[in-house]
């Protein structure tokens, strides 16, 4: 079994995988890390540790510090120019996330045309992948949740708001949601114009927030869990 880690902004992903496919996957906050410790032994044997971390250096050091005691040292993936059948025309291709990387190698693999490759999280990305499988750019954009709280800390009298989407709200709660949402899906159709000419092309969806943004997203849409992982799995076979 090897162990795959997306670690991000908020939080910690994790899945198991045989070589064949899924085992399990899960997910802990950065501040709960000591959790994974009841995954890696309920897990069994496990011979490699594959990850992407963009959560910096001190939860790098926490996690090999967990994967010490079973004698596992955790290999942090590194953007390239070109490999797994994406070529990353980012200006200074290392400068790219790592987690952003391995979406793309995981797009790339599920599906074979162009795709705008979403992950709506802490922040969102929308990164362009044409049908011959190059990384042309994208855009980072605060999420969906970083959005509302912004306006709750930096304004005077508006709220966290928990309301819900109305194409024409009525209550101040519904206008901070709405208009948040509106901010992601039309990032996220703006972005999808680079790409619809393509045969085949679709939209590809994962992160917290896309339960919110995938009913009201008028583009050509797939939803998936967890496609760092994917593109980690993608990877395995090159270790």
């Amino acid at each position: 079994m090897d162990l795959l880690l997306d670690a991000g902004n908020t939080r910690l992903k994790w899945g198991l995988h045989d070589g064949a496919g899924w085992r399990g996957q899960g997910a802990v906050a950065l501040g709960a890390l000591d959790e994974l410790a009841g995954v890696l032994e309920a897990a069994g044997p496990i011979r490699r540790v594959l990850g992407a971390n963009v959560a910096g250096a001190e939860v790098a050091a926490r996690l090999a510090g967990l994967l010490a005691g079973r004698a596992l040292t955790p290999l942090w993936i590194a953007p390239t120019a070109s490999a797994f059948g994406v070529h990353n025309r980012y200006v200074d291709p290392a400068r790219l996330g790592a987690d952003r990387w391995a979406a793309l190698v995981g797009a790339r693999a599920l599906h074979g045309a162009a795709a705008l490759v979403v992950t709506s999280g802490t922040a969102t990305t929308a990164d362009v992948l044409d049908g011959e499988g190059v990384f042309q750019g994208g855009v980072i954009l605060p999420g969906l949740d970083l959005m509302r709280s912004s306006l709750a800390r930096d304004t005077a009298q508006l709220p966290f708001a928990d309301g819900r989407f109305e194409p024409l709200p009525r209550r101040t709660a519904d206008a901070i949601v709405s208009g948040c949402l509106h901010a992601q899906l039309g990032a996220i159709e703006r972005m999808f114009r680079l790409v619809e000419s393509e045969a085949g092309a679709l939209c590809l969806l994962n992160g917290g927030a896309a339960a919110s943004l995938a009913p009201l997203l008028e583009v050509p849409l797939r939803r998936v869990d967890n496609l760092v992982l994917e593109g980690l799995a993608c990877m395995l076979p090159e270790l």
